[in-house]
């Protein structure tokens, strides 16, 4: 843990609660004169020496001026979510009332917290490493069930742990390495080389699976873009709305009809998927309109995270073959499915030369469930499960990238029996990265941005 900055000893307030109206909202109070303040606003029970924790029913008043009643929930240092002596306002959920509550607290002394700064204190007091608060602000903003088993697991410190341990062991080698700088003319070894080495690959095979992880853990977290592209009249907007469950897109016979891109998003076994119904692409147009969407339907399918090239299955061969070699030429995650089958009955002989392709019937609604299955396992493949260990975070996953680089050249120095001179550099380098990503090494600059997407009473 880092030490704790200057300026972080005063005491701040701010509404915890969402803001509107609502059957109560709680204003939070912390710093080392949050229960003196409080009390001096709370005339029913002596707060100084109440016990902690501890709940207390009476009137909030300024004066004379009565402003509310309330609830207060007591805790004092170090046992509170900050570390600090904090104090729970719970008032009635006007939002009139609540602002009078913050208003009279800022009067009596506190200022108004900075997005994130509970959490902050939270860490700078040691109640959770850097890792564990991100994850408290990621599951604030979890949106499906992934996105909020992942951000728990990380609370827990399943994802700093074990990084932490294997942190410490290599600063004990670290420490051996820089002793026999000060014996280098003596050319003797405190650190057991074939111990160091077995320390160097775990550690890069942890490293390893945690980078991996990555791609699975912005998915979790943000979703993924699906692009529904296929020439004009192939079905995109009857499959959209099949999917939504909902008539959102405008469906004919006339080809050309959607002519922009449209969104939606749709949760399938804890992922969001974001479906894009594209212009029907066809490369030759005379509507100025039209065409501006097919450049759009194009722009679309090289960003997205998985295409679903929907086709008639009344087409032709070779065009077929001609639109699945293009995918692969873009090297696109994409599922090839055909659409129509109620209208053909030879149609899985016709197309036997695509494998993993689902056949379906938008219009009927015959297999939706198996493409179902079939998009969320294209997003999942060759990625850990959800309860292991998954990194979410770019920050966490870039620094992961430099101890990668830094352990690669110690495990070349090994191999190469270079001596501990040469070896400390590369070994400061690991460890430097390895103590950013749980808050060990950071600055305030570092901090204020990560924090500063915080919710303020958070």
């Amino acid at each position: 843990m880092m030490s704790k900055l200057s300026g972080w000893d005063d005491t701040i307030v701010a509404l915890a609660t969402p803001p509107g109206v609502g059957a109560i909202g709680v204003i939070r109070v912390s710093g080392t004169n949050a229960i003196q303040l409080v009390n001096s606003l709370f005339p029913s029970k002596n707060l100084l020496k109440a016990p902690s924790p501890s709940l207390h029913v009476g009137l909030l008043k300024e004066g004379e001026n009565v402003i509310d009643e309330v609830v207060i929930s007591l805790f004092r240092a170090p046992k509170s979510y900050t570390g600090e002596d904090v104090v729970e306002i719970s008032g009635h959920g006007s939002p009139f009332v609540l602002q009078q509550i913050l208003e009279t607290c800022i009067r009596s002394g506190a200022r108004l917290a900075r997005p994130g700064e509970f959490t902050q204190r939270a860490f700078l007091n040691g109640k959770m490493d850097l890792t564990q608060a991100e994850a408290v602000a990621d599951l604030i903003a979890s949106n499906t069930a992934a996105s909020q088993k992942t951000a728990l697991h990380a609370i827990r410190g399943g994802f700093s742990n074990k990084l932490r341990e294997l942190r410490e062991r290599l600063i004990k080698f670290s420490a051996l390495i820089e002793l026999e700088l000060d014996f280098s003319q003596e050319d003797v070894e405190f650190a057991d080389r074939r111990q160091f080495y077995a320390l160097v690959e775990e550690l890069e095979d942890t490293t390893h699976r945690l980078v991996n992880s990555f791609q699975l853990g912005n998915v979790i977290k943000n979703g993924v873009s699906v692009a529904i592209v296929g020439k004009p009249n192939a079905g995109k907007s009857t499959l959209l709305n099949v999917l939504l469950n909902e008539n959102r897109a405008i469906v004919s016979d006339i080809p050309g009809t959607t002519r922009d891109t449209i969104e939606e998003v749709i949760n399938m076994d804890g992922i969001l998927f974001r479906l894009i119904d594209t212009a029907g692409i066809r490369q030759h147009t005379a509507d100025v309109i039209e065409s501006e969407g097919v450049n759009r339907s194009l722009e679309k399918m090289k960003q997205a995270g998985l295409v679903i090239f929907l086709f008639d299955v009344a087409d032709e061969v070779q065009e077929v073959k001609k639109q699945k070699k293009e995918m692969e030429n873009q090297q696109l995650n994409f599922l090839m499915v055909g659409n129509k089958i109620d209208g053909l009955e030879n149609y899985k002989v016709k197309f036997s030369f695509l494998e993993n392709s689902i056949f379906i019937s938008a219009k009927n609604n015959l297999h939706i469930e198996l493409l179902k299955e079939k998009m969320v396992d294209s997003v999942l493949k060759n990625n850990i499960p959800a309860e292991d260990t998954v990194v979410t975070n770019a920050r966490h996953y870039h620094a992961l990238r430099e101890v990668q680089l830094a352990l690669a050249d110690i495990r070349n120095g090994l191999h190469n029996n270079l001596s501990g001179d040469l070896l400390a550099p590369d070994i400061r380098r690991c460890l430097h990265y390895l103590g950013e990503i749980g808050g060990e090494i950071t600055n305030e600059d570092t901090l204020d941005y990560i924090f500063s997407k915080f919710c303020i009473g958070k």
